[in-house]
């Protein structure tokens, strides 16, 4: 098979690992080569543009580090940037260093297979296109791949359908529409307020309650932002001390030294700082049930101060321990759950039969609908590298090695998949962690 290129690395993916990679990758003098299958840089932050999507690490702590001179450059105008906001920033990285020069843009990777003889990897794309290289560096992103939920009937829908992990570029006007989300995790709980502002009656499918602690979101002032950027060296090197990457760590407490009053008092200081941030008010709270059991009940105390209906206050709270999964972060949320306009449909007592040409039925009713909106998650961690036809040693496939579990070097290295090195992916902190912190 003939070879059109021959490079010392291939870096699949273009968002900040794809970005930050090809940087310092040229920085070390090697040859090398992009693919991308978007249109240009972004990753996560090019394919989720729904209406509502922000990130839940503060924006002065999700931007890269490696570069003072960048950190002075980009100012950021909120708290927690909006998804348009993140990619200018990704687009203004990219071309300050000249990394767009060594992608292709609109490309996917189809296959790759380590050649023993010649000890290279081979790397086909969509376009016919075959590469080789000693390193193979999948940037590929833990939350990349969407899920689409196998419902009957599904594509027999003649309104429209929207996915949130793969939105049109283009404004969608849901005035006057009856609108349906499916799913209720941090895509769901971004984009509902914001349907719920344009819809003639949206329709909230959960099958999951999250617990999702208010943004506090607002502009950076500027006498606020001068005051970040002189102790922002300071603020660097306690995320890099910390367990996510966050300047954060510092204010958990220790539960059991403090009176009740005292307690209120941390908890209350947590929410206001808003987001994840509240998993961490207490010293072991993940661990010890009476501390977590506090939190829960804060936050049951903040959810009845909101949503007026105790039966859909009910719904829409958890009944597992918070921080088991990821707390979501929200900016009016829980709010339009009292408007008269928005119903909350909870899929473990009425679960979703089929999806009919004109709306959904379920087990007891059927929703006529112009629009459905499927916030149903990702194919997490092990999506983006199974979904390609990697083979290694002796040829077999990564996704036939990770069959029983995935198995992985520190998150970088796989066994039997020589000079594979999959950044961001099972076995990695990224989910766990503020990825942009970089050396």
């Amino acid at each position: 098979m003939a070879v059109d290129a021959e490079v010392e690395l291939v870096i699949v993916g273009a968002g900040f690992a794809g970005i930050y990679t090809a940087i310092h990758v040229e920085r070390a003098g090697l040859a090398f080569k992009g693919i991308e299958a978007a249109a240009g840089v972004g990753g996560t932050w090019y394919w989720n543009r729904y209406p509502g999507a922000r990130c839940d690490v503060e924006s002065i702590d999700y931007s890269f580090s490696f570069d003072p001179e960048l950190e002075t450059e980009w100012r950021w105008s909120e708290r927690y940037a909006t998804q348009p906001e993140i990619l200018k920033y990704l687009q203004y990285v990219a071309k300050r260093y000249d990394v767009n020069k060594h992608f292709t843009f609109n490309e996917k990777v189809t296959a790759a297979h380590w050649d023993p003889q010649v000890e290279q990897w081979r790397v086909t794309t969509n376009s016919g296109e075959t590469i080789r290289c000693r390193w193979l560096i999948m940037a590929t992103g833990p939350l990349s791949v969407p899920v689409v939920p196998d419902i009957p009937g599904r594509e027999s829908f003649e309104g429209q359908s929207y996915l949130t992990s793969e939105w049109p570029k283009q404004p969608v006007d849901f005035s006057n529409k009856r609108v349906a989300v499916i799913g209720t995790g941090s895509s769901g709980i971004q984009v509902v307020p914001e349907i719920a502002k344009q819809a003639q009656h949206l329709y909230v499918l959960q099958r999951t309650p999250n617990y999702s602690v208010p943004a506090f979101n607002k502009p950076i002032k500027d006498e606020e932002w001068q005051r970040e950027q002189e102790s922002l060296r300071e603020r660097r090197q306690v995320s890099w001390q910390s367990a996510a990457g966050s300047p954060w760590e510092t204010f958990s407490k220790n539960y059991h030294a403090l009176s009740v009053e005292e307690r209120e008092n941390a908890l209350e200081e947590a929410w206001e700082r808003g987001g994840v941030l509240f998993s961490k008010t207490f010293d072991n709270q993940m661990v010890d049930p009476e501390i977590n059991e506090a939190a829960i009940d804060f936050f049951k105390k903040k959810l009845a101060e909101v949503v007026k209906d105790p039966s859909v206050r009910e719904k829409l709270t958890p009944d597992y321990a918070i921080g088991t999964k990821r707390i979501c972060t929200d900016s009016g949320y829980y709010e339009v759950f009292n408007r008269d306009d928005v119903t909350l449909v909870c899929l473990q007592d009425d679960p979703i039969e089929k999806v009919e040409p004109q709306g959904i039925r379920t087990k007891h009713n059927f929703y006529d609908l112009d629009a459905i909106v499927y916030a149903t998650g990702f194919d997490a961690m092990t999506g983006a590298l199974t979904s390609i036809d990697i083979r290694g040693r002796d040829g077999r496939s990564l996704k036939d090695a990770w069959q029983e579990g995935y198995q992985t070097y520190f998150g970088l290295g796989v066994p039997g998949f020589p000079n594979l090195i999959t950044l961001n992916g099972p076995g990695s902190p990224s989910v766990f962690a503020n990825l942009a912190l970089t050396s």
